[in-house]
C-alpha cells in the first residue's frame, strides 16, 4: 500500500517550511528592516564571508541572478561591501560593513529565536537527532553523492 500524500516526508517538510516562512515573513522586517529574502542573504554573507556572488548563490540556495540582485540591494543599503576579487579580475568579494554587522547580529538573534519557537517542542536530544538526520538527508540529496555504505555502517558513523 502506498503512503498517503499527507504522510510523506516531502509533503510534511514543505508544510513545515511554509508554516515557518509565514511567521518569518513579518519578523524579518520588524526586527531587521529587511525583507526576508534580503535578511537571508545578509545572514548568509555574515556567516560565510568573504563570499563571491557564486558562493552566495550556493550557500543561500539561490540562482546566480537572484544572488547578484540581493547582493546589490544590500550594497545599496550600505550593509554589504562589494570589492574586487584579488584573484579574479571579473569577480567580487562580499563582506559586511559595520552597519551590516549590526543588522546581521539582530537577524541572527531573530533566527535563533525562530528556531527555538519552532523546535522548542523537542527535547535537546530530539533536536540533536533531528539535526543529524537533516545532515544525512542533505548529504544524500546532493547531486553526485553516492552512499555505498550499508545502513548499519552509516548509523555507526553518525553516532561517533
Amino acid at each position: 500500500m502506498n503512503t498517503p500524500l499527507d504522510r510523506t516526508l516531502t509533503y510534511r517538510l514543505h508544510q513545515l517550511h511554509k508554516l515557518t516562512d509565514m511567521g518569518s515573513q513579518s519578523v524579518y522586517p520588524e526586527r531587521t528592516g529587511l525583507s526576508m529574502s534580503d535578511g537571508r542573504c545578509l545572514t548568509t554573507i555574515g556567516t560565510f564571508e568573504p563570499l563571491s556572488v557564486k558562493e552566495l548563490a550556493d550557500k543561500g540556495n539561490l540562482n546566480k541572478g537572484q544572488a547578484s540582485r540581493a547582493a546589490q540591494a544590500l550594497v545599496d543599503q550600505g550593509l554589504v561591501l562589494k570589492a574586487d576579487h584579488p584573484g579574479d579580475g571579473r569577480g567580487v568579494v562580499l563582506t559586511l560593513t559595520p552597519t551590516g554587522r549590526e543588522v546581521f547580529e539582530r537577524a541572527m538573534a531573530m533566527v535563533h529565536q525562530r528556531n527555538q519557537d519552532i523546535f522548542g517542542c523537542l527535547t535537546d536530544k530530539e533536536q540533536a537527532t533531528l539535526s543529524g538526520l537533516f545532515d544525512r538527508l542533505i548529504a544524500h540529496a546532493r547531486p553526485g553523492v553516492v552512499t555505498d555504505a550499508p545502513q548499519d555502517a552509516q548509523s555507526s558513523i553518525q553516532h561517533r
